[in-house]
């Protein structure tokens, strides 16, 4: 499986204001934009930070999955959450020849966790032989203001904790503030069983 996402998160989305805010940092001299590029790099590590930890996309922007199977023969759980439209989905051949699936045969079983594709029929169109599907959609909450407001949270404690940090090297691997991990607990995919979802 492969994911990329095809577009970035534009500037303009950003929460910069906000986040110079929470941070209490200076206004009205004639240089409040100075640090801006700095702010935007912590945000944009934050906002990737807590993605990875719960799986969800904050600010809305599309993906497209590469695979070799269906994870099931007749639906398809997708990697992020939540899901708010598939944009296509297409099979590639070996050759590089791709086909482009109707809309009408497949449709979104929308979920906070576990969104899927899921087929019309009785299976998803057969993927071919040494090739691969693609699947385009498009993730995320939406804008910064349709952000769940502990999310927000979550991303301005993180991004200050890492300007606050920006020099420190002693910090171990994944280390992550505890106010952070708490907004984050409702979030996350519930495991049940013996560690399966």
């Amino acid at each position: 499986m492969n994911l990329v996402e095809t577009g970035s998160i534009a500037v303009a989305a950003l929460p910069l204001a906000e986040f110079r805010a929470h941070l209490r940092l200076g206004t009205g001299f004639g240089e409040d934009s100075l640090q801006d590029g700095v702010l935007e790099g912590f945000l944009r590590a934050a906002i990737a930070g807590i993605e990875a930890q719960i799986g969800k996309v904050l600010i809305a922007r599309d993906f497209v999955q590469t695979i070799d199977q269906w994870s099931g023969e007749a639906q398809h759980v997708l990697p992020m959450a939540p899901v708010r439209l598939i944009l296509q989905v297409a099979l590639r051949r070996s050759s590089g020849a791709e086909e482009v699936v109707a809309a009408d045969r497949y449709w979104l079983q929308g979920d906070m966790h576990r969104p899927k594709l899921r087929s019309v029929g009785s299976c998803l169109p057969a993927v071919p032989e040494g090739g691969e599907a693609l699947v385009s959609f498009t993730a995320g909450f939406g804008i910064w203001s349709d952000v769940p407001a502990d999310l927000q949270q979550a991303v301005f404690l993180l991004a200050a904790h890492y300007y606050e940090y920006r020099d420190e090297t002693a910090l171990g691997r994944g280390c992550m503030p505890f106010g952070v991990t708490s907004l984050l607990d409702r979030f996350r995919p519930m495991r049940l069983g013996f560690g399966g979802l």
